[in-house]
């Protein structure tokens, strides 16, 4: 990731296949990206089904800005809860722990990223989308190993909470079992 500002232009860009890839049952749309923006930041509109939500973590250099478009969800954030439906956002510092649980079926929404760059980590692991849905056989963060995803975010200063981070700093958050402390 660089936080070199470079030249930027004016730009337009609609949600399409060409700039939407999928990655562990998300579809990702680059509304803008870090190249685009000179590195200040990236853009982008998921669209993500109940379940299919990235684990905990934490972003040691970016900060993000959620804005519900379609759906429900409630956010963690350090030891708060914030229940979001459309036209609401929510701010994620850096640094802080954070995740968040879909309610609704499905959830689109519109993320920026500060600065640009955290986006460029998921190129190894996504592939181009072929439609605009989501489809239904694909590996997700639940049903995938994710010592490699792990490895690759790391380099980028995201890192997954282990449980007991979880327990301990997002206490909110619903753990699906009994953890020893």
């Amino acid at each position: 990731m660089s936080n070199e500002l470079t030249t930027t232009k004016a730009f337009k860009h609609t949600p399409s296949v060409e700039i939407s890839t999928w990655y562990k049952g998300i579809l990702i749309t680059r509304l803008a990206t870090a190249k685009d923006t000179g590195g200040a930041f990236d853009l982008i509109l998921p669209v993500v089904r109940k379940g299919d939500e990235p684990p905990p973590h934490v972003h040691a250099q970016e900060q993000e800005l959620f804005y519900v478009l379609d759906g429900t969800v409630d956010v963690y954030v350090g030891a708060e809860v914030f229940h979001l439906a459309a036209g609401e956002c929510v701010f994620l510092p850096q640094g802080i722990p954070h995740a968040y649980l879909i309610q609704s079926p499905e959830l689109r929404m519109l993320a920026l990223i500060t600065p640009g760059g955290f986006m460029d980590a998921f190129r190894p692991m996504e592939e181009p989308a072929k439609k605009m849905e989501i489809p239904s056989d694909m590996v997700t963060y639940a049903t995938d190993d994710l010592e490699e995803t792990m490895k690759i975010l790391e380099r980028y200063g995201l890192r997954f909470l282990s449980p007991n981070e979880i327990a301990r700093e997002m206490p909110a958050y619903p753990m699906p079992f009994a953890i020893p402390l």
